[in-house]
């Protein structure tokens, strides 16, 4: 069993489009696959229960929250975001205002999104190296239309707060955590995550 990612390079003369990498996800659903820039393909191992159950409840305390806000809709990390880089990411939860999911036609909504989230948030597993992860998160601080990331470092209870155009922040063991600008009403309960 994996327990970081698996890297496949491809040959420049063997890229897949977009289309064709859409199609490639499609028929290996029971992996996690993201392409970085360079066509760089990265399998991710399945999380460990711990990691898995605390991901559901970043989603689920996400979920309840975009509910009763009504100003955007939440997302797993089973959905493809295509970002300006050309990189395909899945975050492990995030969220998008209602207009720029709208603006979207049905087509665009079905496949990977050809936007970046608002908010994304990545939580660490155990086996995860710290630094692969931030410089994630700082790709998806460069896209258009991203607000807010948390990088969530569960193993020294640190939460990494990027915004765009700023230098991130670490809190070290926070209790809740949260971003009225961007989340108005939304705060994250650590103790559900920890």
């Amino acid at each position: 069993m994996l327990s970081s990612p698996l890297v496949v390079q491809i040959p420049a003369s063997m890229q897949m489009t977009d289309e064709q990498f859409f199609d490639f996800c499609q028929v290996n659903r029971e992996l996690r696959i993201e392409r970085n820039q360079f066509g760089e393909i990265s399998i991710m191992p399945p999380t460990g229960g711990k990691t898995g159950n605390r991901n559901f409840s970043i989603a689920g305390q996400l979920y309840v929250w975009a509910e009763k806000d009504g100003t955007g809709i939440c997302f797993d990390s089973n959905t493809g975001f295509k970002l300006s880089t050309g990189a395909d990411r899945s975050p492990d939860v995030s969220w998008m205002k209602l207009e720029r999911w709208n603006s979207l036609s049905a087509e665009q909504q079905e496949k990977f999104v050809p936007l970046c989230p608002d908010f994304v948030v990545e939580l660490r597993s155990p086996s995860d190296n710290l630094k692969p992860l931030k410089e994630k998160m700082e790709e998806y601080m460069r896209e258009p239309g991203v607000q807010l990331g948390l990088l969530i470092d569960r193993k020294h209870r640190r939460v990494y707060i990027y915004r765009p155009g700023i230098p991130d922040e670490c809190l070290e063991n926070p209790a809740t955590v949260s971003d009225e600008s961007v989340l108005p009403g939304f705060v994250l309960n650590m103790s559900k995550v920890w």
